[in-house]
């Protein structure tokens, strides 16, 4: 999709999912503060990291979609990478924030007021809108090809094991097992870390250029290309939206005209886009 019609479609699916966080965060903590339930209270600061992921991810994708310029000739796309990566730092800051209160919780022998029964549906509830959000997302990051997209949708699918955390929980307390609300934070804030990390395992090779295509399957491809004497250099990366950018240099016949060398490059650049599905490729032609 052209950029200046993805941006406007990114913010306006993140301006959705905000107006849903919004509505789930006043339920965790209207819950979460009548019962004394960690969990809840747990889950209430999850789904406001997620309010905060969505402005701060309304105002970066409208960097990234900014047009290349002269001190940016390759765009800003990966100021929505960095954004993802910023998810991780609120993750850690939950993780950090649930593993301390469970622990001193256990400690201490805490335990939330047994919840009513309006009191558990409406954390039920807003169980069933984190699910709606992270389709919702995740179908639409798809779409757009964005990277920050699909990272907050990992970090709403960690809301919904939190939330679902908090029912088990208050089910529990009103059964006489309110002990438990502790342990089943800490459990969270483990499944929450183990969802960072692979945020950071998908965005950092974007941010360092890393290899995204096999550079022997590469060579493969264009040296079966007729005229193709060598393939002398090849490189790829894989920019913010996923799609996949390949450098080639390969070895022409000296003696070959301009428009057959020509002719050679645009079969080089098809074979890697039809095979390999790059978007954008890059061909520079040496003679033997």
């Amino acid at each position: 999709m052209v950029r200046a019609l993805r941006a406007p479609a990114v913010r306006r699916t993140l301006l959705v999912i905000l107006v849903l966080n919004l509505f789930v965060v006043a339920i965790k903590v209207i819950v979460g503060v009548r019962t004394n339930s960690l969990s809840v209270l747990g889950a209430a600061l999850e789904s406001s990291l997620d309010l905060i992921n969505n402005i701060v991810g309304i105002a970066l994708v409208r960097l990234a979609a900014i047009e290349p310029d002269e001190d940016h000739p390759y765009g800003h796309g990966k100021f929505e990478t960095v954004g993802a990566l910023g998810i991780v730092v609120f993750l850690s800051i939950t993780c950090f924030e649930l593993l301390r209160e469970g622990v001193l919780s256990v400690l201490r022998g805490r335990e939330p007021r047994p919840p009513s029964v309006l009191e558990l549906s409406a954390i039920a509830g807003t169980m069933v809108i984190n699910l709606f959000v992270v389709w919702y997302e995740r179908r639409r990051a798809t779409q757009l090809g964005s990277a920050f997209l699909m990272a907050d949708a990992a970090h709403t699918q960690s809301d919904i094991y939190v939330t679902l955390a908090a029912v088990g929980s208050l089910m529990l307390t009103r059964a006489g097992w309110g002990f438990v609300d502790p342990i089943l934070a800490i459990v969270v804030a483990l499944i929450i870390a183990w969802h960072g990390y692979e945020i950071v395992r998908s965005t950092v090779p974007v941010l360092v250029d890393a290899r995204a295509v096999d550079a022997a399957e590469i060579r493969r491809l264009v040296s079966a290309i007729p005229r193709v004497v060598d393939v002398r250099s090849v490189r790829s990366r894989a920019s913010a939206s996923g799609a996949v950018l390949a450098e080639v240099t390969i070895v022409v016949d000296g003696d070959i005209s301009v428009s057959d060398a020509h002719a050679v490059m645009d079969a080089v650049e098809e074979r890697i886009a039809a095979e390999l599905g790059a978007s954008e490729v890059h061909v520079h032609v040496e003679p033997v």
